[in-house]
């Protein structure tokens, strides 16, 4: 079944839609604490699109999505007993993350922020337990940054040899992406 290629497609024609950078604020915000896509799907096709603005959408994303961790925070720390039952479908996810803050504090959320984990999990998670804000931000800085500027500088080293090759494979690391999401989903639910 091939869904990737178009939807590449689509995410392409609209990082060149005028707009483009405030939808990219706005996803990347509302990804932090209640959005389910990652931001990082809208991120690479807008700095493929203008690999000379790559280092400024990051910065963007970097500062939208801290805002959002920060919102997501202040979600948890607020209104985590009136917000659960709107996330039954991550409770599993909710209480691993709680689990991992227990064992390994301020290091879940640098990991969260860096890797395809939704980071809204550990944002709403790290409020809701009162992990102290400095360093859940200064974590979320770094994790998020590392994730966004890494795409910016891939994208700046290899941008315009890099955008064919993604589109020649994008159904492979689609699906592939899929996988990776489905696997972690299902190690963390048996873990």
């Amino acid at each position: 079944m091939k869904i990737f290629g178009s939807l590449y497609e689509m995410v392409m024609t609209w990082s060149t839609h005028r707009h483009a950078s405030r939808y990219l604020a706005g996803v990347s915000f509302a990804e932090a604490f209640i959005f389910p896509i990652p931001v990082a799907i809208m991120l690479l096709p807008m700095c493929l699109a203008d690999p000379g603005k790559a280092w400024k959408l990051a910065r963007l994303t970097l500062i939208f999505s801290v805002l959002g961790g920060i919102a997501g925070y202040l979600l948890g720390l607020g209104a985590y007993e009136l917000i659960m039952p709107l996330l039954q479908s991550h409770a599993a996810q909710f209480e691993k993350a709680q689990n991992w803050f227990a064992d390994y504090g301020v290091w879940v959320v640098l990991m969260a922020g860096f890797s395809p984990v939704p980071y809204k999990i550990f944002t709403i998670t790290a409020g809701a337990l009162v992990m102290p804000f400095i360093p859940f931000l200064i974590a979320s800085i770094i994790g998020r940054a590392s994730q966004f500027y890494l795409i910016a500088l891939l994208v700046n080293k290899f941008g315009p040899s890099m955008e064919p090759k993604i589109r020649q494979y994008v159904e492979w690391l689609g699906w592939g992406s899929v996988a990776l999401i489905t696997a972690l989903i299902v190690w963390l639910n048996i873990k």
